[in-house]
């Protein structure tokens, strides 16, 4: 048995072959292989690296009733490798939705995660396209994160035109807002980007590596009140709880972007994501039903499945 095993698994001789060197029939030869396996001879193993990946999206899917989950497979990965294959995952997905040619406007959100994806988008031309920024942006620190850069800079590699929106993303009070928002520059793109027909968005938690606290958008008197207004994370610069609503008397009053009930009317909504310190910010922007598409790293993922099991406990 050890012998006709190693000339059918490890020469990649047929059954026929080897029937025929050792001088009996063929259905001899493979009960003898049969046999060898049953004896523990022989032992098959499948090393298949995404099984535990697919496991997790389908969790996930399951548990938020998402159209569509993607978990890159980045365990054992150094950080900056894990972050690039996250972005090429997610670049990847997003042109795969635009070979749908009802797609003509492409919304774009702003932040290192999706500064990242558009880094690391190949060139491919989508002239059709429009990209629109779901936020304003305006200032010189760290310019290359702001919503109107990744637009401009994503419609290039798309060959493509792409709309600004000048405005910043946050305003000190609510009255400056209002009277931004019905200037016709402003106005008219936000109005444009309540008709896209694909977003592309990023998740954060304001209290741990924060980028809008970086930038300097928000600082301790509001991380306080956010605290106390029970927000657990944001999608877009909108502040959400812990079961998905949005935030009451917050820096929400003074954002000028696409209010995310407004991203709900979009087609397809895709969050890209990185980070276990961001898991309870996810649950939330996932419970609020903002997102359609979750994708995000191997490691948060698996973060993600243990603590919704955790809460159906």
């Amino acid at each position: 048995m050890l012998k006709i095993s190693r000339m059918y698994y490890l020469d990649e001789l047929t059954q026929a072959e080897i029937a025929k060197k050792v001088g009996v029939s063929r259905p001899i030869i493979s009960k003898g292989l049969q046999k060898a396996r049953n004896e523990g001879l022989v032992e098959i193993i499948i090393h298949d690296e995404v099984e535990h990946t697919i496991n997790l999206e389908q969790e996930i899917a399951n548990a938020f009733s998402l159209v569509d989950v993607i978990v890159v497979p980045t365990a054992e990965m150094p950080a900056e490798v894990a972050k690039n294959a996250l972005s090429k995952a997610a670049a990847a997905y997003v042109l795969k939705q635009l070979k749908d040619a009802s797609i003509t406007k492409l919304g774009i959100s702003w932040g290192t995660t999706l500064a990242n994806i558009v880094k690391e988008w190949p060139n491919e031309a989508h002239e059709q396209l429009k990209v629109i920024p779901l936020i304003g942006g305006m200032g010189s620190n760290r310019i290359e994160l702001h919503s109107n850069q990744l637009a401009y800079e994503l419609s290039k590699k798309l060959g493509c035109n792409c709309e600004s929106l000048y405005a910043p993303a946050i305003v000190e009070t609510e009255q400056f807002r209002e009277l931004l928002l019905q200037t016709p520059t402003v106005a008219d793109v936000l109005e444009e980007a309540k008709k896209i027909d694909l977003a592309i968005v990023g998740i954060g938690n304001p209290y741990v590596d924060s980028t809008m606290e970086e930038i300097g958008y928000i600082g301790a008197e509001e991380l306080k009140s956010l605290k106390a207004a029970g927000v657990v994370g944001d999608i877009n610069s909108c502040f959400v709880c812990e079961d998905g609503s949005i935030a009451k008397n917050t820096i929400n009053e003074r954002v000028i972007g696409v209010n995310v009930d407004d991203l709900k009317q979009v087609d397809k909504v895709i969050a890209v994501v990185q980070g276990v310190h961001k898991v309870d910010s996810i649950i939330a922007t996932l419970r609020g039903g903002y997102v359609d598409t979750l994708i995000t790293d191997e490691q948060t993922a698996a973060e993600l499945v243990h603590k919704i099991k955790g809460l159906v406990k």
